[in-house]
């Protein structure tokens, strides 16, 4: 189904299938979207209206504790705009409704613990909207990349990823998986700009230029995760983001077809609306 704005069906365009290849996605295209950059931005506005509301759905069925949940969950490297989709897209949604967890380097109780441990614990309830920035594929990313694990804890960590995934979507939660790919060039122009920038220069760590040194190596361990855990329960989709107005519509646009799948009616009230009708006239 094309969601609006866009020619044909968003989803597909983006969803990691059997023979992905991330080396061939483009990171500054802009797939299904024909219109420019004033056109994105506008639909972003637009069906700002259309997500909250189906938001605001889920989180009406959820009072009662029996709603199904939806996660997002956001990978990408630095200064690929994960930031921007929750200020931007989850940020036009009612905040009451969402469960934003920023994902840093584990603490010592954390690490006393497996690696799913203070995952479970941020899971969003029902009829809520969890959003992960980075989650617990920076332990089959990072890890692998440092080698701060063994091949076969990478391996151990991916079947666990799947079972755990699988149970969360049995479970009544739906999973967005979504990697904003930003090519290195772009990084490049966007660390430099907060640089020049002291207003951005908060945003800036020396620690990110480490990282980027290490491109190639991250680009192959988001290709073996697409291949290990990208499951029909809970798909990858890979946004190009060097146009971060795209990534903000593309996202946008992959929750409220999610919503649009899950979200319920609203609730029927409790109460006769009659009768308290005639208590609020009366008072």
């Amino acid at each position: 189904m094309a969601a609006k704005g866009f020619d044909g069906d968003l989803e597909e365009l983006l969803r990691v299938r059997e023979g992905f290849h991330l080396a061939g996605v483009d990171p500054g295209s802009t797939p299904g979207y024909r219109g420019g950059k004033s056109g994105g931005e506008a639909l972003l506005a637009e069906q700002d209206l259309v997500l909250a509301e189906l938001q605001e759905r889920l989180y009406a069925a959820g009072r009662d504790g029996d709603a199904p949940s939806l996660l997002l969950i956001l990978q990408a490297m630095d200064t690929a705009g994960k930031g921007g989709i929750v200020s931007h897209v989850v940020g036009g949604v009612d905040v009451q409704g969402v469960k934003l967890k920023a994902f840093k380097a584990p603490t010592d109780e954390e690490k006393a613990h497996d690696f799913l441990w203070r995952v479970e614990r941020e899971l969003p309830e029902a009829g809520m909207l969890g959003v992960f920035d980075r989650s617990h594929y920076e332990d089959v990313l990072i890890h692998r990349v440092h080698g701060w694990a063994d091949a076969a804890e990478i391996e151990r960590r991916y079947g666990a990823i799947r079972d755990f995934e699988e149970r969360l979507a049995s479970g009544g939660t739906r999973l967005v998986k979504v990697m904003l790919n930003i090519s290195k060039d772009e990084q490049k122009e966007r660390l430099l700009a907060r640089l020049d920038d002291p207003i951005k220069r908060w945003k800036y760590n020396p620690g990110d230029v480490d990282e980027r040194l290490l491109w190639d190596e991250y680009m192959d361990a988001y290709q073996r995760v697409f291949e290990e855990t990208a499951t029909e329960s809970a798909p990858w989709y890979v946004v190009p983001a060097n146009k971060k107005w795209y990534a903000r519509i593309a996202v946008q646009q992959l929750l409220i077809s999610a919503l649009g799948d899950i979200a319920p009616d609203w609730p029927e009230p409790t109460y006769g609306v009659e009768h308290e009708r005639a208590r609020v006239a009366a008072s």
